[in-house]
């Protein structure tokens, strides 16, 4: 509405200034031709000066209307090009903006349910505190650390604890940010966090959904993306072990990544972070529910709430003390988690809340996988650890497919019937078979070599039923088979 009155007001004082302009003009011409004597009267000046000091007074109070109504008419392509030198000026400035470090308050003490994965970082962070007690035994740190896992188990939270607990400087930086639109942008940014992490040593570089831009090169093509990750990979053959910067990212498609990204000396630890079980969402509900007054019981949610991550509980736990509010009260108690269930439940998908049929299903498939690899399994496991050598025998690749298959066979075995639960499995068996038969030559037939294995399966399996059973009911209650439940 103001714009449209401005506009109103700008198109009036012009044509007034116009219609000013042509009298001046007319009186001129008229006088000039057709009577001279009156040009030299004073009059005539007076009425000239009036007309120009109406002019110079209308045009210097609607100056900066003027110049937005004459600006609005600059042609496409003239705002076009502006456009692009600011859109460019505005990336170069976001290199320098955004690469800045953050100090970490966040510790080991506020992440629960990952103690295995403390283990393995806290030899990173003592390394970070004390470097000489290493180096002068010839020990450099890991360059790299790359943790895997499911989305919202807490790879972000590990690393910035690790920044917290050594007390340097962090940087964050997500896989998508080095992808940019303008040639040689994506690479410029990872020189510059590099750069920066060695100035500030020691210090840990962060990379988020570091897929985004480690993804398996094609070798067909040369984009932004590709020059990207060489880049990436030029900057961590840059710096030794001993120069204090570590380098910390997360994925949850390490299947994607580029082999040179994965090779020793680059990210030399992988670690997986899985979903929580039973007694680690205990222990994350206890530190999610300390200081607040509730009447809940910790150990029945956590055995309710099959399936969450970390950060599902925390989401759970946060609608529940909505609801709380809501309500007008200020004890959390089991109807509001109940109501914050059915939100998770049918507002997001992803969470795999299990009944008790589902996860007697789901108890056995692992409990199948535990027995026949030997190997410690959990209840989300998507795969189980495999045989990897070199040079692989006949032998070992069958076993590699008994690992995959063994899951649905001995759900077939128990329940007497099939049940459909992890494609990614058959997948994975497939795969191999074909390997053996059409790129090793070992057998002749896809389809009669995995019937084979199936067979063996179901014997083996079979007879071993009531070992099955007892791994199973340790699956459903600790969520997790060590191998000392084997």
């Amino acid at each position: 509405m103001s714009q449209n009155s401005n506009k109103k007001t700008i198109d009036k004082n012009f044509k007034l200034m116009a219609v000013s302009a042509t009298i001046l003009v007319i009186l001129f011409t008229y006088t000039l031709y057709n009577n001279t004597a009156s040009v030299q009267s004073s009059l005539y000046y007076l009425g000239i000066g009036v007309l120009l000091l109406l002019l110079f007074l209308l045009i210097k109070l609607n100056k900066d209307k003027l110049y937005k109504y004459f600006n609005q008419y600059k042609t496409n392509s003239f705002d076009s090009l502006q456009d692009q030198k600011l859109k460019s000026n505005s990336t170069n400035d976001d290199l320098n903006i955004n690469i800045q470090a953050v100090s970490s308050n966040v510790t080991f003490k506020d992440i629960a349910g990952i103690s295995e994965i403390k283990e393995e970082l806290e030899e990173v962070v003592d390394f970070l505190n004390e470097p000489k007690k290493y180096l002068k035994h010839g020990v450099k740190l890991p360059k790299g650390v790359l943790l895997i896992g499911p989305p919202g188990v807490g790879k972000t939270l590990i690393a910035r604890a690790v920044a917290g607990e050594a007390d340097v400087p962090f940087f964050y930086q997500s896989g998508a940010s080095f992808v940019q639109i303008y040639v040689g942008m994506g690479a410029k940014k990872v020189r510059e966090l590099f750069k920066t992490a060695k100035q500030n040593a020691p210090a840990i570089i962060f990379i988020d959904e570091i897929d985004a831009v480690g993804k398996r090169r094609s070798g067909t093509s040369n984009d932004e993306r590709e020059s990207t990750l060489n880049e990436l990979l030029t900057q961590m053959d840059g710096f030794e072990g001993d120069s204090g910067v570590i380098v910390i990212a997360a994925t949850n498609k390490v299947e994607v990544l580029d082999e040179a990204l994965l090779r020793a000396g680059r990210f030399d630890r992988r670690l997986h972070v899985g979903l929580p079980n039973i007694d680690d969402r205990e222990k994350i509900l206890e530190l999610y529910l300390n200081e607040k007054n509730h009447e809940i019981n910790i150990r029945q949610l956590s055995v309710d709430t099959t399936g969450f991550s970390s950060a599902a509980l925390a989401t759970l736990i946060n609608e529940a003390l909505l609801n709380m509010i809501k309500r007008d009260s200020k004890i959390l108690d089991s109807d509001d988690i109940e109501i914050a269930k059915n939100k998770l439940e049918f507002g997001k998908k992803q969470i795999k809340i299990l009944d008790e049929k589902q996860k007697e299903i789901l108890s056995i498939y692992q409990a199948s996988k535990a027995f026949i690899s030997k190997n410690k399994v959990a209840l989300f496991d998507e795969s189980v650890e495999k045989l990897n050598t070199t040079y692989p025998s006949y032998h070992e690749l069958i076993e590699n497919i008994r690992r995959d298959l063994a899951g649905f066979i001995g759900v077939e075995v128990i329940k007497k019937e099939k049940y459909a639960i992890n494609h990614k499995d058959l997948e994975n068996a497939d795969k191999i078979a074909n390997e053996i038969v059409n790129k090793y030559k070992m057998a002749t037939s896809v389809e009669e070599l995995l019937n084979n294995v199936k067979n063996d399966l179901r014997a083996d399996l079979s007879h071993n039923s009531s070992e099955i059973n007892r791994l199973k009911e340790i699956m459903i209650k600790n969520e997790v088979i060590t191998l000392n439940d084997i």
